[in-house]
């Protein structure tokens, strides 16, 4: 019922930046929070940021203030730009998405930040 499409991925050198994108599509009205969680090999997928409707934000300590989140509600797509990337930033990176009643997810994009 929903599809996410997962965009900007890559290779990267310490120091650059990345934008991901994610665009929801399919049958819905609402759209209420957005996301990016990554998972490193051997790691647990954890939360990188997450916006919600109305604009508020949560982001996780190790990405604050280098990691921006945001959103274009026309478009239903939500946007992770990523300033000062680090190679612990290596991860795949996966989109998701709420509805009412219903959570779902991209199928990832990898990120590698590497000299």
């Amino acid at each position: 019922q929903v599809r996410l499409v997962e965009s900007g991925g890559g290779l990267v050198q310490p120091g650059g930046s990345l934008r991901l994108s994610c665009a929801a599509s399919g049958n819905f009205f609402t759209i209420n929070d957005m996301g990016w969680h990554r998972q490193a090999p051997g790691k647990e997928r954890e939360l990188v940021a997450r916006i919600l409707t109305g604009g508020n934000t949560n982001v996780a300590d190790s990405v604050k203030g280098r990691f921006t989140i945001s959103r274009d509600n026309a478009k239903n797509t939500v946007y992770l730009q990523m300033n000062s990337l680090k190679p612990e930033d290596t991860a795949v990176y996966y989109c998701n998405v709420a509805i009412p009643g219903a959570r779902y997810w991209g199928q990832g994009t990898q990120v590698t930040v590497s000299s």
